[in-house]
């Protein structure tokens, strides 16, 4: 079968040294749409969202992701990014090395489809763990061998009043702008490609609206302070197409922030686009 998970649980994708640099961070925030200084100008007053560890190894690629998955034999049109977190030790450096370690950490059979998680933790020259990241990818047309289909536990927004709720107008060249992050997934980019994988028009990478939402809920609850920003973790409920705009609400809960994306407007308003959306602060 296309997916073994004998032989791909557990197993190790990889090691990967990369670098990043000061006008890479920059990019990155200009894309996910920072206008703050303290995000786009160079210096010692500059700061690094955490979602930029998400993208940092990946960077400077200009293929389309690999999928050469120990046990799974599948392809990019049958992949949906489903959900993405990141914890950090501590504020991200402004540029510097570090070697990330991935496995697969699970999979889940959800009968048509099948879940894979990958766990990456970046570590410094110096032996210093930088930021862990947990992501899934949910595979269309797998699944069905009688594995364990997996638990979560859904993360419900309070029922009053939330403390923000502020909207971001998506660039129609949002995606190809993203493209220059490393990720050039012809989903985001090629009308013919999107429609053999079932969407109308490409669609905006869910790891640019995890930017986006994180720096909306950072700015607007957190004083623009990255630094105080321990986790960010969201479950992607839906699509977001460039040109549309996306609504963000959050609220301050338990010593975390439980937010919600979705569109506003248009003949899809109120369609869901990020949920389980939790910040979790140092």
């Amino acid at each position: 079968m296309p997916i073994d998970p004998t032989v791909a649980i557990g197993a190790d994708t990889g090691s990967q040294e990369f670098s990043w640099s000061e006008s890479d961070v920059l990019l990155y925030h200009l894309v996910i749409g920072a206008t703050d200084l303290s995000y786009t100008l160079e210096g010692p007053a500059l700061q690094v969202l955490p979602s930029f560890g998400v993208v940092a190894p990946t960077f400077h690629m200009s293929d389309p992701p690999p999928l050469d998955l120990p046990g799974c034999d599948i392809n990019l049109a049958q992949i949906v990014h489903g959900s993405q977190s990141i914890s950090v030790t501590g504020p991200l450096p402004t540029s510097g090395t570090a070697t990330v370690s991935t496995r697969i950490s699970d999979i889940w059979d959800k009968g048509k489809a099948a879940v894979i998680w990958q766990e990456g933790v970046a570590v410094s020259p110096s032996g210093q763990e930088l930021w862990t990241t947990r992501s899934s990818m949910f595979v269309k047309g797998e699944g069905g061998w009688g594995g364990d289909r997996g638990t979560a536990t859904p993360v419900v927004p309070p029922e009053r009043a939330p403390d923000t709720d502020t909207s971001y107008d998506v660039l129609p060249q949002q995606a190809l702008l993203y493209r220059l992050c490393g990720d050039r997934n012809p989903l985001h980019a090629d009308p013919d490609f999107a429609k053999a994988a079932g969407f109308p028009a490409p669609i905006l990478h869910g790891l640019c609206t995890y930017g986006i939402v994180l720096r909306t809920l950072t700015e607007q609850l957190l004083g623009g302070d990255a630094s105080t920003v321990a986790g960010f973790g969201v479950k992607f409920a839906g699509v977001l197409f460039p040109g549309e705009t996306i609504r963000v609400r959050g609220w301050r809960e338990d010593g975390r922030i439980i937010g919600s994306a979705t569109v506003a407007g248009g003949e899809r308003d109120g369609a869901p686009v990020l949920g389980d959306v939790v910040l979790t602060t140092a």
